[in-house]
């Protein structure tokens, strides 16, 4: 898994809400015809407007405004939990962002030209685009309960990345409980009602979803297991069937076109 060293940090590990998702899954970015695009740049000739981003979908209604740049973004697909906690359009003044209207203008820039490392560029672009977007969507916070909420939550976001940098860590529900500075009562009626799931249950699914990427990667299993948690193969091999409906195995990764033709 890239970066995989750093997944596995002691429970001190810093409280960075998104860097974990970075490094489990890459940001890959392919122009496209505003009908296949799923990220969006509209307003008039030399004056961007608007930032329309749809995780789930392409676009599916008029915009209202002409498209000056239009991207396919995959960010891991719906395989990662970040990406499937986020609404199914989230439209931004550029007006009222400064930091990603330079991003953005520099996008449009680059998707009009045709000039060598383009790709390069581009991915590294809406790299950048992307995680100014998520830093916006988690200081607006979520009124639906998700991940998304539970990040946007002064309380539990340090236990949630504490759960997310250091995955093989053996964490209980006390521990968590203090990381987030509460009761472990509050804490168990809180959680769910936040993020619509218990912390064990969230914690599972995270190393589900890391053992997936990095068998992807080429990981063998026995090393996958012992990285995110588990004693043995055998019980890695059995959550992992439970999960997915599948035994572990070391996966094929997505190609460029395949995963800019499916879902973000």
């Amino acid at each position: 898994m890239k970066s995989s060293n750093r997944m596995i940090e002691s429970p001190d590990a810093r409280r960075d809400r998104l860097s974990s998702f970075f490094a489990a899954f890459d940001v890959m970015a392919e122009q496209a015809a505003p009908e296949a695009a799923n990220l969006l740049l509209t307003g008039r000739e030399g004056d961007l407007r608007s930032l329309v981003f749809l995780p789930h979908a392409k676009v599916t209604a008029t915009l209202g405004e002409e498209v000056l740049a239009a991207v396919r973004i995959d960010f891991g697909g719906p395989a990662n939990p970040l990406i499937a906690a986020l609404p199914e359009r989230v439209e931004l003044a550029l007006d009222a962002a400064p930091a990603m209207r330079t991003v953005a203008d520099l996008l449009a820039a680059e998707a009009a030209a045709r000039r060598c490392g383009r790709q390069i560029a581009l991915d590294n672009i809406c790299r950048l685009l992307l995680l100014l977007l998520l830093r916006h969507l988690i200081d607006e916070g979520s009124t639906r309960p998700g991940l998304l909420a539970g990040l946007s939550h002064p309380q539990l976001f340090p236990a949630l990345v504490a759960m997310q940098e250091a995955p093989a860590h053996g964490w209980s529900v006390d521990e968590l409980a203090a990381i987030a500075g509460m009761s472990r009562t509050r804490f168990m009626a809180l959680f769910p009602r936040v993020l619509g799931t218990t912390p064990m249950a969230h914690l599972a699914h995270w190393r589900m979803v890391l053992a997936r990427r990095e068998l992807e990667r080429g990981g063998r299993v026995k090393l996958v297991a012992r990285r995110i948690g588990y004693g043995s193969a055998a019980a890695f091999s059995r959550a992992y069937q439970r999960t997915f409906g599948e035994p572990p195995i070391v996966l094929r990764p997505p190609t460029r076109r395949a995963a800019a033709s499916g879902s973000l």
